[in-house]
């Protein structure tokens, strides 16, 4: 039988991956509440925005009464929080808007479904989820060895993933104190398709397409678990439809690779694809990776993430189908097809990345 789900924070990279997964693979009615900051595209779902099954919201979820206005007309089945602040080097130069989206806000838009579920039949409210999803990051890292698990302890160490740790124990107080029924998921580092140009990957793309340099943190050995985007929403879907109530899953792509790894690995796909396909009229002596460049650690920066996906394996049959090459390839092909979708992005002044000269955001 087909759901109606809430997706909030829908028109950012993982919200408008899950909204196009729904409508195209799945029967479900999708409504997409959204508050379009700078990170947020509705190009990123311009394929589906006719389809009936589809509606968008443009709202802030600290806007309570806007939250509980939309549940109360469409009655999702489903609420899936996206809608965060997430870039690291942002938190760093001004935490407010991470305080506010990330902890604020989830506690509105918790508020709001416990109201909401007040109201509820008994059978549709044990069928009822209020799926949180949230980051490795709050973990904080680790050493040369050993992953990251369900139980491994909070240990966050920006501001930004400190925010996605507060909402994480909001969610479990809420589901403890109030009897909600949640579910939730940690995740490693997302790439694909339609990711914001300030990130690691459609940052190195873009840098080295222009011919500028590709600015790298400290020695580039910070360690990083990655998850191509189209399996982490299929991974979602099998948690908000039969995951545990109560439960946390993590989720990962197992790929540890080092960011001077993944930069390196660009650099050499775009030697194959950019230059032999005429995508890049910049020839640059000595290849990409000459563009390459070392500059000041930030502070607090990680070693190593990564993530042992074994529960939600075991639990709920999800693997991911996609290999770090495979998937960093099928990126690199769109990004280079699709050049024009990150200019469209970069042309509106509300809209620039932290920086295409800092360093490149992996996490």
């Amino acid at each position: 039988m087909s759901k109606t789900i809430l997706v909030t924070g829908g028109a950012g990279f993982i919200g408008a991956a899950l909204i196009r997964f729904l409508i195209n693979e799945t029967d479900n009615r999708v409504i997409n509440l959204d508050k379009l900051t700078y990170a947020g595209n509705l190009l990123s779902l311009k394929d589906i925005e006719g389809d009936e099954r589809y509606h968008f919201i443009h709202g802030d979820i600290c806007d309570k009464t806007l939250v509980c206005q939309t549940l109360k007309h469409f009655q999702p089945d489903f609420i899936m929080n996206l809608a965060a602040e997430s870039h690291v080097d942002r938190s760093i130069e001004g935490p407010s808007a991470f305080i506010e989206t990330n902890i604020l806000g989830t506690f509105s838009l918790l508020e709001a479904a416990r109201s909401y579920c007040l109201t509820l039949s008994d059978e549709k409210r044990h069928g009822f989820r209020f799926h949180h999803i949230s980051t490795d990051e709050v973990y904080g890292e680790l050493g040369d060895t050993g992953y990251f698990t369900e139980e491994s302890p909070y240990l966050p160490s920006s501001p930004y993933s400190a925010s996605k740790a507060a909402s994480d124990h909001l969610v479990r107080a809420w589901s403890r104190t109030y009897n909600l029924p949640v579910v939730l998921t940690n995740c490693s580092n997302n790439y694909g398709a339609y990711q914001y140009p300030e990130k690691l990957i459609p940052l190195v793309i873009m840098n080295a397409l222009s011919g500028k340099p590709i600015p790298i943190y400290g020695d580039g050995k910070q360690i990083r678990d990655w998850l191509y985007v189209d399996d982490h929403v299929r991974a979602l879907y099998c948690v908000v439809t039969k995951g545990e109530v109560g439960e946390t899953y993590n989720i990962g792509g197992c790929n540890e690779k080092t960011n001077l790894e993944v930069v390196t690995a660009i650099c050499e796909l775009l030697e194959e694809l950019a230059l032999t396909n005429a995508y890049s009229s910049n020839e640059i002596d000595g290849g990409f990776s000459s563009l390459i460049t070392y500059v000041t650690d930030r502070p607090g920066h990680d070693t190593r993430y990564a993530i042992d996906a074994g529960k939600i394996a075991r639990e709920l049959n999800w693997q991911p189908m996609e290999s770090f090459n495979s998937g960093l390839r099928k990126t690199v092909i769109w990004y280079l097809e699709n050049q024009a979708w990150c200019q469209s992005i970069l042309s509106k002044p509300q809209n620039k990345p932290f920086s295409q000269n800092k360093p490149s955001e992996a996490d």
